[in-house]
């Protein structure tokens, strides 16, 4: 069974969150997607493998997703990556981070270098999706879409079996968190892992990643018939492996 934790933002706002607390040791952060949760097999793998190799580990629920109090329509990346840095404030503190990022979730963590760029010594992106909001979404709408999101303030969007609330003011604020035109002067390791087979999100998006970074010791690992999540045993070890290879 996995033991949750709860940060109260304000009276009215707690966020979910895993943890694995150690003294004096390098912090793996776990950020997820879009419409994610805790739930999934990419934290508990995460946090056994901090515990195995005697690291500290955070993972955040963004409010609006699974079991942290709030409405999904109303966050943005802006909110969410504030969320973050606060947890990471409060249960990281001074140590080392490396960051890992699970789709929008390597976006929210490209925002946390405005903040603990001194303490982020790695970043592993997984299926990487920054600016994904413009460029994946809005730019694919329709005229009909765009003026009845413009219009209603929310647009429902269908994707397979999943439909995906969009509001307007979280397409406006991805704007305002562009990260891919600027350049980061970190000499931190960096991997980007993104699956061949990825219908989400195109590997262009991870090279973009690699490309902001001039300093940093990079790695791009495709994985051959891999899919946007990357949840299955084999995938989830040989990501792993590449963690291990940022720690070292």
């Amino acid at each position: 069974m996995t033991n949750f934790n709860y940060f109260r933002i304000t009276k009215t706002r707690k966020i979910r969150y895993l943890k694995n607390l150690e003294k004096k040791a390098t912090y793996i952060v776990f950020l997820h997607g879009f419409m994610s949760d805790l739930e999934g097999k990419k934290p508990k793998t995460f946090l056994n493998f901090a515990k195995k190799n005697k690291l500290g580990f955070l993972a955040i629920e963004y409010s609006g997703h699974g079991k942290s109090s709030g409405r999904f329509t109303d966050g943005n990346i802006t909110k969410w990556s504030k969320e973050t840095s606060l947890l990471i404030k409060k249960i990281v503190k001074k140590n080392k981070i490396i960051l890992v990022g699970s789709s929008m979730g390597s976006w929210i963590s490209l925002n946390q270098f405005n903040h603990f760029k001194k303490q982020i010594k790695g970043f592993l992106g997984i299926g990487s999706a920054p600016e994904f909001l413009e460029h994946l979404m809005w730019k694919k709408f329709s005229k009909k879409m765009k003026l009845e999101t413009i219009k209603k303030g929310i647009y429902h969007l269908k994707h397979g079996d999943y439909i995906y609330p969009i509001t307007y003011q979280l397409i406006k604020d991805g704007r305002k968190n562009k990260v891919l035109s600027k350049k980061i002067k970190s000499k931190i390791n960096l991997t980007m892992i993104h699956g061949q087979k990825d219908e989400v999100v195109p590997v262009i998006y991870s090279k973009k990643i690699l490309k902001i970074f001039k300093m940093a010791k990079k790695r791009l690992v495709i994985i051959k018939k891999g899919d946007h999540s990357l949840s299955s045993p084999k995938w989830l070890n040989l990501i792993k492996k590449e963690l291990k290879l940022i720690i070292n």
